[in-house]
């Protein structure tokens, strides 16, 4: 049986170490179109933007990313894919938490390690996997090899983006780990494509953020208050106008609203070129705005699988569809996708998404009946809604999924010679204590920020007061920052 592995990010990397843990599969085949394992955390220090970015792009994208290239790299043979880490990202999750269950962080690594220390970590996994890594080669189309037969298998063109020559294989199985921040949301406001026409690069999209001095003096607008949003607003309004302006549909954190360089105001109405001017929902009106950053997020896209029917993303790209446990595409289950819920931990969640693929496709784990799975999608979406929300999951509901997919894979039958007394490679479990980190995490976030540049030095949860008790509360937890 061989397997295909589109992509060599975390997700990827994940399920290619369970796969070979099953020692059931007689090729493994990771396709990256990067020179290196490691996804979005492959910073690209330049902000070049892709040619496929569109204002407004409310689609998902159809065609295969393009390399990004610069003067100073259009001599050189590396493959480059813009990524959207920024210089000065941390993480916003302990790396306690983050890591894999197998491969921990290096001791002395501060708590919130930089996209440095994330590459290296990831690359340093991925040693084992070399040799089963086709590097600078981009999955372009990837079909059922028997329209008529659902367990028929796959076949996979992959373009050689060096040498620009396409080669086709045959797989059993594939697994989709191309992950979900390459395609960037840009909202249709009202006159924002006229805008950006009328002043040419004055709208953009974090993922091409890359750091602060390119708004240094200017009026800027930060439209979005994710994760992403609230970093680089903060980074931002050290060096632009003042107030930094932060416009949001939600409330905002603490450090936010009571950060003296930011104001925050409501959604964006309107784009208006006189006066280079911006409309709010509550109708204000702000003139001569020199940037607007749209940290909107992004969309679900597979342009690899432009024939798959039913499709595999809905037509708005906010979310997966025809997927049994965020996974299996139940249509054809010898298709899967890894890495796509929201607001979760990603390493370990891909191990236990990872743990169940592996043993069903080695036979050890059995699928529910196909009724049964499309059952499963339609009490999701009656439960959680069926637009973005279907995906995000966030804690508690992260841990009950995680912890439910080790239960389920470690219901596999066992075989001869697999690790564990048969039961095969073991995925991650929370405990009260994960799970009270996880709960607890913004928090620890928070009081790591407060300390500023010392937040580096910073390498243990105990180093910043939080002290693991079963007895204490989340009233005890807030005294502490």
């Amino acid at each position: 049986m061989r397997v295909a592995v589109i992509g060599a990010g975390p997700g990827g990397l994940a399920a290619a170490k369970y796969l070979h843990a099953e020692n059931a599969f007689s090729a493994i085949s990771i396709f990256e179109q990067r020179d290196e394992a490691g996804g979005v955390w492959c910073y690209t220090a330049h902000n070049a933007v892709d040619e496929s970015f569109a204002i407004p792009h409310t689609t998902p994208q159809t065609t295969p990313d393009t390399p990004v290239s610069t003067k100073k790299e259009a001599s050189s043979e590396n493959v480059v894919f813009q990524s959207p880490v920024y210089d000065l990202l941390e993480t916003n999750i302990p790396h306690t938490l983050m890591n894999y269950s197998d491969w921990k962080f290096p001791t002395g690594t501060s708590l919130f390690p930089s996209h440095q220390t994330v590459k290296e970590y990831l690359q340093d996994y991925a040693k084992t996997l070399l040799p089963s890594i086709s590097f600078h080669t981009q999955v372009v189309d990837v079909k059922p090899l028997d329209e008529s037969n659902k367990d028929s298998g796959w076949v996979l063109s992959a373009l050689d983006l060096r040498t620009k020559e396409v080669s086709t294989h045959e797989f059993d199985y594939v697994v989709v780990a191309n992950g979900h921040y390459s395609d960037p949301y840009v909202p249709d406001i009202a006159g924002i494509r006229e805008w950006s026409q009328a002043y040419p690069d004055s709208v953009s999209h974090s993922k091409y953020y890359r750091r602060a001095e390119q708004y240094a003096n200017k009026k800027v607008i930060v439209v979005g208050n994710s994760a992403s949003g609230i970093d680089v607003s903060v980074q931002i309004a050290t060096v632009a106008q003042r107030p930094l302006l932060v416009s949001e549909r939600t409330g905002s954190p603490p450090y936010l609203n009571d950060n003296p360089n930011i104001r925050i105001v409501p959604e964006i109405a309107e784009f208006l070129i006189v006066d280079r001017a911006v409309r709010f929902i509550d109708g204000h009106v702000e003139k001569n705005v020199d940037h607007v950053l749209l940290c909107t997020g992004y969309l679900y896209s597979f342009p690899f699988l432009p024939s798959l029917l039913p499709p595999a993303v809905t037509p708005d790209g906010n979310r997966p569809s025809n997927l049994f446990q965020h996974i299996f595409y139940y249509p054809r289950p010898t298709l899967t996708f890894i890495g796509l819920p929201q607001k979760i931990i990603p390493f370990p969640l891909s191990e236990a998404q990872a743990a169940v693929i592996a043993r069903v496709y080695s036979g050890r784990l059995q699928l529910p009946s196909l009724s049964e799975m499309k059952e499963w999608e339609t009490n999701w979406i009656a439960k959680h809604g069926p637009g973005k929300s279907f995906n995000v999951l966030g804690y508690p509901l992260d841990a009950e999924y995680l912890n439910s997919l080790h239960d389920w894979s470690l219901r596999a039958t066992k075989r001869d010679g697999l690790s564990n007394n048969g039961r095969g490679k073991n995925p991650p479990y929370w405990n009260e204590k994960d799970q009270w980190l996880r709960k607890l995490t913004p928090m620890i976030k928070a009081a790591s920020q407060a300390l500023g540049s010392k937040r580096r030095e910073i390498t243990v949860l105990e180093e910043l007061g939080f002290v693991y008790d079963e007895n204490e509360n989340e009233s005890d937890a807030k005294s502490k920052i």
